[in-house]
């Protein structure tokens, strides 16, 4: 039974029950599935009939795994890959062909920005950047053979907001293809498909996940570009594994009771922060100082679990700040039910130019701090002594 409510769904909706009439999701590692006639085996590949035919193609937990995210989102499809890279590549790859123009924020993850500037030019797909503060500006950016605009609200690392509203109809007065990827505010906290988006996409390794287990990918959107993308999964191969697969499925029904602890968690570490004289500026979607926090309540639910710290003294002292750190991990990865701490400019994007980092805020002394499901007063207190002592 379908509900309204996130919760409900995340946890009830489930595959059909075998004959053994499991009360969880059954594990099928599998890597093909038989059929019980050569016309079936005929129908289900010619797309007659249902069926799965091949894990790559489908499998039923990533079937499972889809269908959840996807009444989460609101979307019609969806497909699930090996990585939230391969879902941001194949969200592109599968959508244009030579000759195509992308528009995309400046502010995006390091890997993407790598596909954008040096994957997909030897292939002749070209982008343009645009500034997310100069909206006036993107109608100039607007080429003939445009065909997508590609987004992250909130951005990585810098945690920049970008008017879904917006971009839903700049994209449809352009006949854009809107993608846009939602890893920091999962489906829970904001649904880009309300706002226009044609394609959401996600680093299920991260929130979805939870706790750094497995890594994953989600590109979910409307049923005629999803079919698109199927066709160029299926024939490239960024395959989920249905264990993956199974793991984040179950991951989804603690999905909300998560990120309601990691949004309490990091509002409070944001607010005690805001202010420090050892730290130049908190940055925080719900944090009253953010200079979009008006537009971070209008289409999110709560801010998310990503703080960023601008330290004073630049890269030495975030560096030091770093090596202090009693609890909390130093690890590129984010969204985990331990708190982590990311030095952005000398790894996630250290292959940004210096001019290109500092284009997105991203400056020596940023910190990106996951904020974990531990008790806030513990986190707090590891920042606090971290920088006392790295003074």
């Amino acid at each position: 039974m379908m509900s309204t409510h996130f919760e409900t769904n995340s946890i009830r909706i489930s595959p059909s029950k075998s004959n053994q009439k499991e009360h969880s999701a059954p594990l099928y590692l599998t890597s093909s599935f038989t059929f019980d006639s050569a016309e079936e085996a005929r129908a289900t590949f010619a797309d007659e009939i249902e069926g799965n035919i091949y894990s790559r193609y489908a499998n039923p937990n990533s079937s499972d795994l889809i269908q959840k995210v996807c009444s989460a989102e609101g979307t019609d499809d969806g497909i699930a890959t090996a990585s939230g890279m391969a879902a941001m590549f194949g969200s592109i790859a599968s959508l244009l062909q030579q000759g195509d123009h992308v528009l995309a924020a400046r502010s995006l993850f390091g890997s993407t920005h790598q596909l954008l500037t040096r994957v997909f030019p030897k292939w002749g797909i070209t982008s343009t950047y645009g500034d997310i503060s100069d909206f006036e500006n993107w109608e100039k950016l607007v080429q003939p053979n445009t065909k997508m605009l590609f987004i992250e609200t909130p951005s990585n690392p810098g945690l920049e907001i970008i008017d879904l509203e917006w971009a839903g109809k700049f994209s449809k007065a352009h006949n854009l293809i809107l993608v846009v990827d939602n890893c920091f505010a999962t489906p829970y906290l904001q649904q880009p498909a309300k706002w226009g988006a044609d394609i959401v996409t996600h680093s299920a390794t991260k929130y979805i996940d939870g706790q750094g287990r497995v890594l994953g990918g989600l590109i979910l959107g409307r049923a005629d570009l999803i079919k698109e993308v199927q066709f160029f999964t299926r024939h490239t191969g960024p395959a989920i594994s249905p264990f993956n697969a199974w793991i984040l499925s179950k991951s989804m029904e603690t999905l909300g009771v998560r990120m309601d602890r990691h949004c309490s968690n990091a509002l409070k570490v944001a607010e005690y922060f805001d202010g420090t004289k050892e730290i130049n500026f908190v940055k925080y979607p719900f944090l009253e100082s953010h200079p979009q926090f008006d537009l971070a309540k209008k289409q999110m639910s709560q801010g998310g679990g990503i703080i960023t710290l601008d330290l004073k003294g630049g890269l030495e002292r975030a560096q030091r700040f770093i090596d202090k750190l009693k609890m909390i991990s130093v690890t590129a990865n984010l969204g985990d039910s331990r708190s982590i701490v990311t030095h952005p400019a000398s790894t996630t994007h250290s292959k940004l130019s210096e001019e290109e980092r500092q284009q997105v805020g991203i400056t020596n002394g940023l910190i990106r701090l996951s904020v974990g499901l531990e008790h806030f007063e513990d986190i707090i207190s590891d920042v606090s002594q971290a920088l006392d002592q790295s003074k």
